[in-house]
């Protein structure tokens, strides 16, 4: 049998990367090497099942200790009705909490409705329906969770992704503050363990964790924080699969990916986990430890075009923007990557401990000991918000503020680490121009 390595390099010859639109005979061309290629992987199908097993996965919380934190508490959460907002919102409700609200701006159904629980309408990106809501509702717990999600998305959409992840983040930490909440619990994502990405998506959740040191900084307010990785049970990846295997060409970025996933029940546990045991003036961040083998996006693909009976062809088009082809080299020391959470970086390693739920890593993020330049720049983002929507008239502020945050952010930073980050790095050779404005800024700090 022909291998898959030979039928791929034929699918690359036949089409090359950045097609938008493919004609006829490129398509019956790939639509007889994806059948091959079917054939010469029959194991695919095993990991489609994989993937759609870790759905039942859950963590074995410290329960005794949850009840106290939460039973009779007034709880708010943003972003109530969205996969991961609905599943807490049912873990939440099961716990016996005083009063359990929801707040988003309405356009979506909640995938569940918990008995007892509250829905109510408000866009976190207008401070002032925010204020009115904790004044009205007075919590002493908030879980933030809403946000703007797709990384592609977020490339078009920069002003809803600014707005809501970075100044609406704020909007909802502030208020907290004012209102006199003892905890806030945000939701972040593995992409943030990045110091730079030039992803819009990326950076604002690296910015949100930022502001949640500040407010942690600067307040009584109790702030702790989860990232996340890809979720099984609102996975963007496999509802576009689903979506082409009925018609349409498959668009892969690359043959070679492999990415963690975890379901919605681990993610609404982790985020009742990483509430325990909070420190006054830094945000406790949380993630799994053990999110077992990635899952391989072409045999995932694979597995789905098996799953559907679909004739639709795979094309390895390219990274679109806002995806990232490959993680810089010096995020990851081999000595403790393999013991860690992989949403953990190699800067925040050293101070790991193991969470109260023991299927978890945490570690303390503080605000950095300057960020004059980042606050400075954020402010002109939010200026430029302001004016205007245009992606074009909000990228250059947008680079400005993740510039700033990335000094501030290594300045703090150990030498002995950014020169093994730097070390890391060089060894793997050349990389993107992102990476390299990262090594830039690693040396000129170890300097």
């Amino acid at each position: 049998m022909e291998s898959a390595a030979s039928i791929l390099d034929g699918m690359r010859a036949a089409v090359p990367l950045g097609r938008v639109k493919l004609d006829e005979s490129q398509v019956r061309l790939l639509c007889g090497l994806t059948e091959r290629l079917v054939a010469a992987r029959p194991d695919a199908h095993a990991e489609y099942q994989r993937f759609q097993g870790i759905r039942e996965r859950g963590l074995n919380l410290p329960q005794d200790m949850v009840t106290r934190w939460l039973t009779g508490r007034t709880v708010l959460v943003t972003g109530g009705t969205g996969c991961i907002g609905s599943m807490l919102m049912e873990q939440l409700a099961a716990l016996a909490p005083a009063r359990l609200v929801s707040v988003s701006r309405g356009t979506v159904q909640p995938w569940r409705l918990p008995p007892g629980a509250e829905y109510r309408e408000a866009d976190i990106r207008d401070r002032c329906q925010i204020s009115e809501l904790f004044t009205e509702i007075r919590p002493e717990i908030v879980f933030h969770i809403a946000a703007q999600r797709e990384p592609g998305r977020a490339e078009v959409e920069v002003h809803r992704t600014v707005t809501t992840n970075i100044l609406g983040t704020r909007n909802v930490l502030d208020a907290a503050a004012e209102h006199g909440v003892r905890h806030v619990v945000c939701a972040s994502t593995g992409k943030a363990l990045r110091p730079y990405s030039p992803d819009i998506y990326a950076e604002s959740k690296r910015v949100a964790e930022w502001l949640m040191t500040r407010a942690a900084a600067g307040s009584q307010l109790l702030v702790t924080a989860a990232r996340f990785t890809h979720v099984v049970d609102n996975s963007i990846i496999a509802d576009r699969l689903r979506s082409w295997c009925k018609a349409g060409v498959i668009r892969l970025h690359s043959a070679e990916i492999d990415f963690y996933a975890q379901s919605a029940l681990e993610s609404a546990q982790l985020l009742l986990a990483s509430g325990l045991n909070p420190r006054q003036g830094a945000v406790r961040m949380f993630a799994l430890r053990n999110l077992d083998w990635p899952v391989n996006l072409l045999d995932l693909a694979i597995g789905m075009i098996v799953e559907t009976r679909s004739s639709s062809p795979i094309y390895i088009a390219g990274y679109e923007s806002g995806y990232e082809p490959e993680a810089f080299p010096g995020l990851y020391d081999p000595r403790t990557a393999g013991c860690l959470s992989p949403l953990i970086n190699a800067f925040e390693a050293a101070a790991v401990v193991p969470g109260d739920c023991t299927e978890t890593d945490a570690f303390e993020l503080r605000a950095p000991s300057d960020d004059a330049a980042a606050l400075a720049a954020l402010a002109e983002l939010e200026i430029a918000c302001a004016k205007s929507e245009d992606p074009a008239e909000l990228r250059g502020p947008f680079k400005a503020l993740s510039l700033a945050l990335l000094d501030s952010t290594l300045r703090d930073v150990p030498k002995p680490a950014l020169q093994r980050s730097i070390q890391l790095a060089t060894a793997r050779g050349a990389g993107s121009q992102a990476h390299d404005r990262l090594l830039d800024a690693l040396r000129r700090w170890a300097a």
